[in-house]
């Protein structure tokens, strides 16, 4: 009852708001796997949603050169029992956009998870970055920040309220160069930072670059828990190679003695739709080692 409440609002939206905002779109993705998972139990067969979403984003020319920017975006299980906890938010905020650059309030990345820029070839999958690594945040209570572009660069700054009395603020930054879908730029660097963000502090660097058709990527990262100061390092290297409508990917991340390697291949049926299916193996140092083999489908619209 509640999407469809959602939904409604989204039309309607849509609707009045047509002809006094200069642009309003409803969009989204539905992302499902079968996937045969073994986590040290025994293996077992499910079907998964990976982070399937809808949104509303639009803008709105107001005066002295500022445009109103806004975003509600909410995460959906297609393959989960309709509950109240099927839907969760995503990115949410409002903002303006000028020469000084976007400045936004709500619930938003951070900009050390923003900097990843597209490294990560199984993002949304069991081997997210985020199965060994801390800092893929996407924080409430949240002022972002996002520079005009300088000779390639850019500056991203995050400021999370405290929201508490004994609690204390957190900050993310990040400097990064290029375009990230490598498109407009034959490489992609950055350099970015989270402090207390989650109740770790993290330290990461980025680079994705094309060479003939491979695109090929590699992170480094050191995180610390701030309470007791235990400090991990890691570092990913991630390749993908177009093949006609085929795009192979492969990616192997650590962190410590934690290790994961993934292998996967994309079809491509339409401009917004694929097929595809990967395999996914984890060594872990101190609980279960894990496998994740899954094919799935996915639709953008």
């Amino acid at each position: 009852m509640f999407a469809k409440t959602l939904i409604s609002i989204a039309l309607a939206l849509s609707c009045v708001t047509t002809v006094q905002a200069q642009s309003l779109e409803i969009y989204g993705k539905i992302n499902v796997t079968a996937q045969q998972s073994d986590e040290g139990e025994g293996s077992f067969g499910e079907l998964k949603s990976n982070a399937s979403r809808f949104g509303i984003q639009g803008d709105y020319a107001l005066e002295d050169g500022l445009t109103l920017i806004y975003q509600l975006e909410w995460e959906v299980d297609p393959s989960d029992e309709a509950n109240e906890k099927n839907i969760k938010s995503r990115n949410q905020f409002i903002g303006l956009q000028g020469a000084f650059g976007t400045l936004t309030a709500g619930r938003h990345d951070t900009a050390l998870k923003m900097s990843q820029g597209k490294v990560d070839q199984f993002g949304d999958y069991e081997a997210d970055i985020k199965a060994l690594w801390r800092g893929e945040n996407r924080m409430s209570d949240s002022v972002a920040y996002s520079s005009p572009a300088f000779q390639g660069f850019k500056l991203m700054l995050s400021y999370v309220m405290e929201d508490e009395a004994d609690a204390e603020d957190a900050q993310s930054y990040a400097l990064v160069y290029g375009d990230d879908s490598l498109k407009e730029s034959s490489w992609y660097a950055s350099v970015a930072m989270d402090s207390k963000i989650n109740g770790y502090d993290a330290t990461r660097a980025t680079i994705q670059f094309k060479i003939a058709e491979f695109k090929l990527g590699a992170m480094l990262q050191q995180q610390k828990e701030v309470n007791t100061g235990k400090k991990a390092d890691g570092y990913l290297a991630s390749a993908a190679y177009p093949l006609n409508k085929w795009e192979l990917k492969a990616q192997y991340q650590t962190l410590e003695d934690d290790q994961g390697i993934s292998l996967g291949t994309d079809y491509k049926l339409g401009k917004n739709t694929k097929v595809f299916a990967w395999y996914s193996s984890f060594d872990f140092d101190s609980k279960t080692d894990s496998d994740y083999l899954a094919v799935g489908i996915e639709h953008k619209f």
